[in-house]
């Protein structure tokens, strides 16, 4: 592999993650609309970013122990499977396991790689 090469599967995971917390922090911004005071808006929008802080904390217990992202996000996108919401309609559990678990386990896979190859990934550092 090249370096390039090297730096864009170290760096994969990484971005993903965080644009993927991104993704998700977007599905909290509907409290805004509830008409909920400050604190009681303030209250349900950290809950409703639960998820977000999640992801990021394993993210960073992932950024040196890539077994750590590989493992934990491929559990977070099963148990995500088994505990999906039961209100779905079929194309909505569809969906839902698409936009939400699929990123989560191409996450997973990213991790897994560059664990795979972190010998070659850190030797440069």
């Amino acid at each position: 592999m090249t370096a390039k090469q090297h730096r864009v599967l170290y760096w994969a995971p990484r971005v993903v993650c965080l644009a993927f917390a991104a993704f998700l922090s977007l599905f909290a911004m509907d409290v805004f609309g509830e008409g909920l005071g400050f604190w009681r808006t303030l209250l349900a929008l950290s809950m409703h970013l639960i998820p977000v802080f999640v992801v990021l904390l394993i993210l960073a217990l992932a950024w040196r122990r890539e077994w750590i992202g590989a493992a934990a996000f491929a559990c977070v996108a099963v148990l995500f499977l088994f505990n999906m919401p039961k209100h779905l309609s079929p194309q909505g559990r569809q969906s839902a396991a698409l936009f939400i678990a699929g990123p989560v386990f191409v996450i997973a896979a990213l991790f897994l790689a560059n664990w795979l190859k972190r010998k070659e990934l850190h030797a440069g550092r």
